[in-house]
């Protein structure tokens, strides 16, 4: 069969996509900037919070990031935060203290590089200060005291009844053996005194004295911040240099505890020549609470922002950065070609379907390989040519709503009802009211109602288009462009007939429509009105054809 997609080598390329789709250690040196000086950036010496959707590189960053500090000698601790998902407060902050020194100890153990930093401790005595010698011991010791005593209160119930009893002995005699007994120490003392101190029948007593208290880890986490100051303190002074924490993930804390947790690693951190290097997604996430009083860290005060997300209004800058990982991966399984695999057109719709989040992009691209594989086993001769066409991908990006609805219900656990329905309500706008692909929504939309809306572009549910547009009968009003999906809309389980708007093709007046316009402030049910109005009475409607019911994802 005359197609470079039956070539061995895509078969090699095949898995190398299949292993890359996780961030991971190993794989560093794929690691491509999606924006110029970010790595370098995401190095200096400040607390920073990186943002990004689901698959846009977070991790990627932070491991490229780690993976450099750590080649230079410096100190370094990365955390993911995963699997800590579900865990409450102060437990949560606790098992995260717990990772921090265990990668910090491993770190020690671990051989140190040959170039960059000095290599203090093959030799164990560092250096003297102050008159005091500081080696490596000393650092060990406190860390393995820190372990332990954090892995004892990770086991303890909290705020459980403590309760501490002191006992007190009294004894009294009689006068008559009072006087024998003073009598026979100190001969011819008469006992006016003592008789008057013993008096009645000999007699014994136990009196207790029972206090109660509660156990509060909280209590004990923040007694224990000076300790976890002189560990890092220890570890500057050792290596003259800075350490760098990576927590990876914070989305995946419960939200409430989110900031509770940045503020007291950034209490550790202060003045200890320690850097937080924290990533997530950005509108699951608090970093920080004002009232009532201030918790966690403020972006551009407390911590910069890194932000990822390359959108699909700059579809050049977003096209040519994705070309690049793809050509790296071609590359390496010495496949043909990047323009010998896939179409210009199906490349282009590639970009579209994943929104521009490399991983969903990198997905699509290998699922695509399998339907056009299929297609031309079935028909060598198929008109939609020997690459990977459109339609191949459209069937490619139904297929993955499947993982997406997997990751959607994952990431929305702690929302059971707000973000599903806001999902369905842009479902129905899109494929049942307007039949088209793209909405627009008012930029002075409430902060309420547009933050769901944000919450799905950073899930990969729906993505930006356009920042500003205009419509022509809304004079003094602007509005955001936004795309649903293609895994709501394509594959061979899902056939909509929908009027797709190309926008990435420059054409702005197809944009300007009013019946795009999307009010978030409508219910369900509102909605579902406004389609049964719209649609043409028939005899044959039913329920499928509403989609009444329907939860996201579920066909309609």
């Amino acid at each position: 069969m005359n197609s470079s997609l039956f070539n061995p080598e895509v078969d090699d390329l095949l898995t190398l996509l299949e292993e890359g789709a996780r961030a991971s250690k190993r794989f560093v040196k794929r690691f491509i900037e999606p924006m110029h000086n970010t790595l370098r950036r995401a190095q200096n010496r400040r607390h920073q919070i990186v943002f990004g959707r689901r698959g846009s590189g977070k991790s990627s960053l932070l491991y490229k990031t780690a993976h450099e500090l750590t080649t230079k000698g410096y100190p370094v601790a990365y955390v993911d935060l995963e699997p800590f998902k579900g865990h409450q407060y102060p437990d949560v902050l606790i098992s995260v203290l717990l990772a921090t020194l265990i990668k910090l100890n491993s770190w020690l153990g671990s051989r140190p590089p040959q170039k960059g930093r000095r290599i203090w401790w093959t030799a164990g005595l560092i250096r003297r200060k102050t008159g005091k010698q500081l080696d490596k011991e000393k650092l060990v010791a406190l860390l393995s005291d820190a372990v332990d005593d954090l892995m004892n209160q990770l086991h303890l119930a909290d705020y459980s009844r403590l309760v501490s009893t002191t006992e007190r002995r009294a004894s009294t005699t009689t006068q008559e053996e009072a006087h024998a007994e003073l009598g026979s120490s100190i001969p011819g003392l008469h006992g006016e005194v003592e008789a008057s101190i013993a008096e009645g029948q000999t007699q014994s007593s136990r009196s207790a004295t029972t206090e109660e208290s509660k156990r509060s880890k909280a209590d004990y986490l923040h007694r224990k911040i000076l300790d976890y100051q002189q560990i890092f303190a220890t570890i500057s002074e050792l290596t003259d240099s800075d350490s760098y924490l990576f927590l990876d993930d914070l989305y995946h804390i419960i939200r409430a505890d989110q900031a509770r947790v940045l503020d007291y690693f950034h209490r550790i951190a202060k003045g200890q020549n320690l850097w937080l290097k924290i990533g997530t997604i950005k509108h699951r996430s608090t970093w920080y609470v004002p009232f009532p009083q201030p918790i966690g860290l403020k972006t551009s005060d407390d911590a910069d922002e890194i932000n990822l997300d390359l959108t699909l209004e700059k579809f050049s800058t977003t096209q040519k950065f994705l070309s690049s990982i793809l050509d790296g991966y071609i590359e390496e399984a010495k496949a043909s070609p990047r323009d010998t695999l896939v179409s210009p057109g199906g490349f282009e719709r590639l970009v579209i379907a994943s929104g521009s989040v490399p991983r969903d992009f990198l997905a699509l691209f290998r699922k695509a390989i399998g339907e056009a594989r299929e297609r031309l086993t079935k028909d060598p001769g198929s008109s939609h040519g020997s690459k990977i066409g459109i339609e191949d991908v459209n069937m490619a990006a139904g297929e993955y709503g499947d993982s997406k609805k997997e990751e959607f219900q994952k990431d929305t656990f702690e929302d059971e009802t707000q973000l599903p329905e806001a999902l369905e309500k842009i479902r129905r706008f899109c494929l049942q009211r307007n039949r088209s692909n793209v909405l627009l929504m008012e930029q002075d939309a409430s902060v309420a109602d547009f933050d769901r809306v944000q919450e799905l572009i950073d899930l990969r549910l729906v993505h930006h288009v356009k920042s500003r547009v205009t419509v022509s009968d809304r004079p003094g009003k602007a509005y955001r462009a936004l795309l649903l999906d293609f895994s709501q809309y394509t594959g061979a389980r899902r056939q909509y007939d929908i009027d797709m708007i190309e926008f990435w093709k420059g054409d702005r007046e197809t944009l300007r429509k009013a019946r795009l316009i999307y009010d978030p402030r409508m219910s369900l049910s509102e909605l579902q009105r406004e389609i049964d109005e719209l649609r043409p009475k028939s005899p044959t409607a039913n329920s499928n054809e509403r989609g009444e019911g329907m939860l996201p994802f579920q066909e309609s």
